[in-house]
């Protein structure tokens, strides 16, 4: 795995400040109506996305994720512009304005979405997994997810599949710590929640996940396990989300004191104090880098705000993503 190096602290302190700023940008653009039905954020969450990409492949690793996907698809390499477009439904979107918030897919990128039912996507995670085992492309696949989607059952017979077939995934619970407003104390009588990956004897550990270092640690060693054909591992995050589950949350299950102790841990502010402890950069020029991160995100909202609707007739021309569908005539001649 790549050193944990100055240029990757500076790289990691302006590209997860760039998320930051990119959510609170969507924030506000939502209160303007300009984003409109649901919009999760993922403050608070961005050691993970961080420490993920440094283990990974981009190039050729996917990733699948629920509806809190933002920042995942921005750190695979989806450009601001292109993001916040589909945000906002716009034709210069990613899905040419048709997925919105919650179904951020790329292909050119390897983002396999952004999905609405939880978790309902895991099992998709592992086909993906499964097609690049079959056709030799050596790909793994991350498949995250909130901690509310580990009681669905489609994880267990996942898992079971998984580990039969050897899949090349990685399982990401993204654990901070509460399922839309009910806290994980509330839903299980094991608070280790990657100890359900022992029923099947997948490794699993839990990974502190306010950390970009330890994360990209825990996912390099999934992540070549999974390289190799050893099969999946279940990754714990354990995170913690400042802002609320959606932006209809008015977060009475918790208090702001909670939400300010948390913000102590903030993973940011960690990569801030490792760059300024070995004298990478100064305070100044780190506030700086945010001030014109500021600037940058104000663009990127003019941007989308100022760009075209799709034309109507486009949301025909995207049911199938080809004509001629392969194995269509197998299944008609049957």
């Amino acid at each position: 795995m790549k050193e944990f190096s100055k240029e990757v602290y500076l790289n990691w302190f302006e590209e997860m400040t760039k998320w930051r700023r990119f959510e609170e940008k969507a924030r506000s653009l939502y209160l303007k109506d300009k984003i409109r039905g649901f919009l999760h954020l993922y403050n608070g969450q961005e050691a993970i996305a961080a420490g993920f990409t440094h283990a990974m492949d981009i190039k050729k690793d996917k990733i699948i994720t629920s509806y809190r996907c933002h920042v995942h698809a921005l750190a695979m390499g989806v450009t601001p512009e292109v993001a916040m477009s589909e945000l906002c439904g716009k034709a210069t979107g990613s899905s040419k304005g048709l997925g919105g918030s919650m179904h951020l897919f790329s292909k050119e990128h390897n983002v396999y979405g952004g999905h609405g039912i939880v978790g309902g996507h895991i099992p998709l995670g592992a086909g993906i997994a499964f097609a690049d085992k079959y056709f030799e492309r050596d790909a793994v696949t991350i498949c995250y997810m909130g901690d509310g989607a580990v009681r669905q059952g489609t994880l267990h017979e996942t898992f079971n599949m998984a580990m039969n077939w050897k899949l090349p995934v990685v399982f990401v619970c993204e654990n901070n710590q509460y399922a839309m407003g009910t806290s994980v104390e509330r839903t299980t009588n094991n608070l280790d929640i990657y100890q359900l990956g022992l029923g099947y004897e997948m490794p699993c550990a839990p990974v502190d996940a306010m950390n970009p270092e330890t994360v990209a640690e825990a996912a390099f060693e999934a992540i070549e396990r999974a390289r190799r054909g050893d099969g999946p591992t279940f990754l714990e995050a354990r995170t913690y989300r400042y802002r609320g589950h959606s932006m209809s949350d008015a977060e009475p299950y918790r208090t702001k004191q909670e939400v300010e102790e948390h913000k102590k841990e903030d993973p940011i502010l960690f990569v801030k104090h490792k760059i300024l402890s070995n004298g990478w950069s100064t305070e100044e020029e780190l506030d700086a880098m945010d001030k014109k991160i500021k600037e940058y995100m104000n663009e990127v909202g003019n941007f989308a705000e100022n760009a075209p609707f799709p034309e109507p007739n486009v949301m025909y021309d995207y049911i199938y993503s080809e004509p001629n569908y392969p194995f269509l005539d197998k299944f008609e001649n049957q």
